[in-house]
């Protein structure tokens, strides 16, 4: 495993040498589209659309698709855009920074050393069914349905999508209702918002 990360960390740095300074920072001056830098937003722009730069900031290992999945997942969410994409040694990405939602991610091409697993997934709080149902059509295919409202998407990256609606029910004053909204959720993979509001009420 040491042997993987040390041959990851030599390409960053080359392909951090391949990038000539003055013209990264012309350009990032110059164009939205431009690169800046592997590790996204640096020194010279703290800010994105009036807010502080993040302090902590996902970090996703792809094998070659961090630019696909990085597109494809600003496809699916409200004030999304890929911030930069930095070239390896060959020209193509090695490393891609974008926002969902407000937060920032960076997204690897490290190779198939590493792979996602559930024991870290994504969380995203719902208004509506419509668009649990919209997010979960859209990250299952080609990926792997799971209960509870968990999934893997295409890149096996996990996910939740959970309406809102589901926090109020199992908080909600009473207990016996609440533990049959639980029990029936148990049993779903996609949340339907509408059966748990039926098993609450009994």
């Amino acid at each position: 495993m040491a042997g993987m990360l040390e041959n990851t960390c030599q390409a960053l740095e080359h392909a951090v040498s391949d990038i000539n300074q003055q013209q990264y920072l012309n350009k990032t001056a110059s164009s939205p589209q431009s690169p800046r830098g592997l590790l996204g937003r640096q020194n010279q722009e703290q800010t994105f659309g009036g807010h502080a730069m993040q302090k902590i900031v996902p970090f996703l290992w792809f094998n070659t698709q961090a630019e696909e999945a990085a597109r494809f997942y600003t496809s699916l969410f409200q004030g999304a855009e890929v911030l930069s994409v930095t070239p390896g040694p060959d020209g193509k990405a090695i490393s891609v920074s974008f926002q969902l939602e407000g937060q920032e991610f960076i997204a690897l091409n490290g190779g198939p050393h590493f792979k996602f697993t559930e024991a870290v997934s994504f969380f995203v709080k719902c208004e509506t069914q419509e668009e649990v149902d919209r997010l979960w059509g859209q990250l299952t295919a080609g990926g792997e349905e799971g209960q509870c409202g968990w999934l893997k998407d295409k890149y096996g990256l996990s996910w939740q999508i959970v309406p809102n609606a589901l926090g109020e029910l199992l908080q909600g004053p009473d207990p016996e209702k609440s533990g049959r909204a639980l029990q029936a959720m148990l049993k779903m993979h996609k949340i339907i918002i509408k059966d748990l509001q039926e098993a609450y009420n009994g």
